[in-house]
């Protein structure tokens, strides 16, 4: 899980392995790890999650966190369009020092529609780039349990 500081990535991560949402926001410090079964391609397999902390001004993207990485979910707040700006430069990150990487990015908090500031324009430019984008809320659900499982048939492949 990766993204800058509060888009939803440990809100999706609690939703997803323990079906639960919380209002109250936590920063997380350093990673928290969980674990989840699923099915992608007719095969079980298991995620090992790491909820890594946001990157912010104080806080760069550690990448000792994320050697041996088989994937990752790049979160974005649409409601915040400069989260967007921090995943475009994350994923540079990343690539430049893994090359490619499975990923899918999230455009989370979808049940805000009226707070909503990532426009349709922007959501092509990414899907122009190759990117697998996909709208999300941590809150209702919507969208979670099928970014993780595409993620999952993405590492397969």
């Amino acid at each position: 899980m990766l993204g800058t500081f509060a888009v939803g990535k440990t809100s999706l991560v609690r939703r997803f392995v323990d079906s639960i949402y919380s209002d109250e926001y936590h920063t997380t410090i350093g990673v928290k790890i969980d674990k989840k079964v699923i099915c992608a391609n007719e095969r079980e397999m298991t995620l090992v999650l790491w909820d890594i902390y946001g990157r912010d001004d104080f806080q760069s993207l550690r990448m000792e966190y994320l050697r041996g990485m088989s994937g990752y979910l790049l979160v974005a707040d649409g409601t915040r369009r400069n989260t967007v700006q921090e995943a475009l430069s994350i994923a540079q990150e990343v690539e430049k020092a893994f090359a490619k990487v499975p990923f899918i990015c999230l455009l989370n908090k979808a049940d805000l529609q009226d707070e909503w500031e990532v426009g349709a324009d922007t959501e092509k430019q990414l899907i122009e780039r190759g990117w697998s984008v996909m709208r999300s809320s941590a809150k209702t659900g919507h969208a979670v349990e099928s970014a993780f499982e595409e993620l999952g048939r993405k590492m397969l492949s």
